[in-house]
């Protein structure tokens, strides 16, 4: 069995993604993480260093909805809406070691529909 938690797990495939995954000023990363209460999303240029553009479940636009899943895809649009004004149109998605549905894949899909490209 195992001797790693949960949160070391992730860590671990969040490291094995990273290598994969680079942002750049043509391309940012859109990386997404989430405590117990709230969901955040910033636009990186990980080659200067740089947040092009962030936003979270924290920001005034965004009342908490009735469940995560709405929270995150308002979090979405809202991410995606000031990557436009940035004039960013394609980003590489950065999922933070979580798997892909519930929270992660809501704001995914309410970036794509609100104009961003994977």
């Amino acid at each position: 069995m195992s001797t790693l938690n949960r949160k070391e797990v992730r860590k671990r495939i969040h490291r094995r993604i990273r290598k994969k995954v680079s942002g750049t000023a043509t391309c940012p990363r859109l990386a997404v993480s989430y405590s117990n209460q709230h969901i955040y999303a910033q636009v990186i240029d990980d080659v200067a260093g740089n947040t092009l553009c962030a936003a979270s479940s924290i920001d005034k636009g965004i009342e908490k909805a009735a469940s995560n899943q709405e929270t995150a895809s308002k979090v979405g649009e809202l991410v995606a809406k000031r990557a436009k004004e940035a004039n960013i149109e394609k980003v590489v998605f950065d999922r933070g070691g979580h798997l892909y549905h519930g929270k992660i894949k809501a704001l995914a899909d309410a970036a794509r529909e609100a104009g961003l490209q994977f």
